[in-house]
């Protein structure tokens, strides 16, 4: 993982609740944001309140079965929290999941879902003022943290740079002017328009790094922020960490999330093998919901992948190194993780890898998915 997306290396490791199991709720409702987007909300029955109570910036992975091929994909939750879970959705060209979600799933409809997961949340307890950078669909988690945040302790505020193409691609429109018409005093909003003029030029053009240097210096006080956090494409997220470098913000209270990591380089560490069954293998010991087991790996594949023949249970959601559903512990040998968008420093200092983008290495390895 590049040191520019580096979250930070001295924080201790987060604490992440253990992963539940999928289960089937009925849809509660569909809400269409724009033409491409849609919110879809989720009736939680009494027995399972507890398993999908969530943290604001945590998501849900939905799984459904496609040509005979388990599909899943992570979705953030908008909703504040406390509230039923909500998930926005923006249609990727071409995506299987986002366009069945956008133009097929309507309410009645039961779909597959994991309990919320991931660490891109705030603590709520403390107050302070979080400043949010984001970019398209990247304001989905964005929405629920304000929310949460500015419907908490009243002395916390939140300053929200929010990225599109035109107006009428801008997912939560009426919920940030509702927000901001709830709290105008403690929620400073600011849209930003690559394909359509605005009347300050500052708005208009891409969230890149000489429009958010000119955002941050002239409506944030940066040694007054607590928290900055980023969430959209690499490339934005990118440009932000490099501003706020350059402002001299301590890495601790930088977080990011990633949607989209396809046009993110990835760091070759070692030079693998191509993926061919004669190649070399490690013994790789996986251990998951308490049970162990052992099997001869390919290190052309990732440990994800091989070891998913003998333990398809094992969980996962985006394999591109971005959600971190398939997180585990390294206990014994090296491993090398390729791409990294999900996990604190302090937990791949720790041992930790995402297994959908780490390769064995050493004769022996073993991962523990429970730790």
């Amino acid at each position: 993982m590049e040191d520019l997306l580096s979250p930070g290396n001295s924080a201790p490791v987060p604490v992440r609740r253990r992963r539940p199991a999928f289960h089937h709720l009925r849809v509660a409702a569909v809400q269409r944001l724009c033409e491409d987007a849609v919110v879809v909300g989720f009736d939680i029955p009494d027995d399972l309140a507890e398993e999908f109570a969530f943290t604001p910036g945590q998501s849900l992975t939905v799984r459904r079965e496609v040509d005979g091929r388990d599909e899943r994909r992570s979705y953030s939750i908008c909703s504040p929290v406390g509230a039923r879970p909500r998930i926005g959705v923006r249609e990727v060209p071409g995506g299987l999941f986002s366009s069945w979600l956008v133009h097929d799933v309507r309410p009645g409809d039961t779909l597959e879902v994991m309990g919320p997961a991931g660490a891109f949340t705030p603590d709520l307890t403390a107050p302070g003022h979080h400043v949010l950078i984001a970019a398209g669909s990247g304001i989905t988690p964005m929405l629920s943290i304000a929310e949460s945040v500015l419907s908490g302790d009243d002395r916390s505020r939140v300053t929200l740079f929010y990225g599109n193409r035109r107006t009428g691609s801008v997912m939560f429109a009426e919920e940030l002017a509702d927000l901001k018409d709830l709290h105008p005093a403690r929620f400073q909003l600011a849209h930003v328009l690559s394909r359509e003029p605005r009347e300050a030029e500052v708005l208009s053009g891409r969230l890149d790094a000489d429009r958010l240097s000119a955002l941050i210096g002239g409506l944030v006080d940066v040694s007054a922020a607590d928290h900055w956090w980023l969430c959209g494409p690499h490339g934005m997220v990118r440009d932000a960490q490099w501003v706020l470098a350059e402002l001299g913000v301590p890495d601790l209270r930088i977080h990011q999330e990633l949607f989209h990591a396809d046009d993110a380089p990835v760091r070759q560490t070692r030079r693998h093998e191509e993926a061919v069954t004669d190649g070399p293998v490690s013994r790789v010991t996986v251990t998951l919901d308490g049970r162990s087991t052992t099997a001869a790996l390919p290190r052309a594949a990732t440990v994800l992948d091989g070891a998913q023949t003998t333990r398809p249970d094992l969980p996962f959601a985006c394999k591109g190194g971005v959600c971190g559903t398939c997180r585990a512990l390294v206990t014994e040998g090296e491993a090398d993780m390729r791409r990294n968008f999900a996990l604190e420093a302090a937990e791949v200092e720790a041992g930790y890898v995402l297994t959908c983008q780490t390769f064995p290495v050493s004769e022996t390895l073993s991962v523990d998915f429970d730790s």
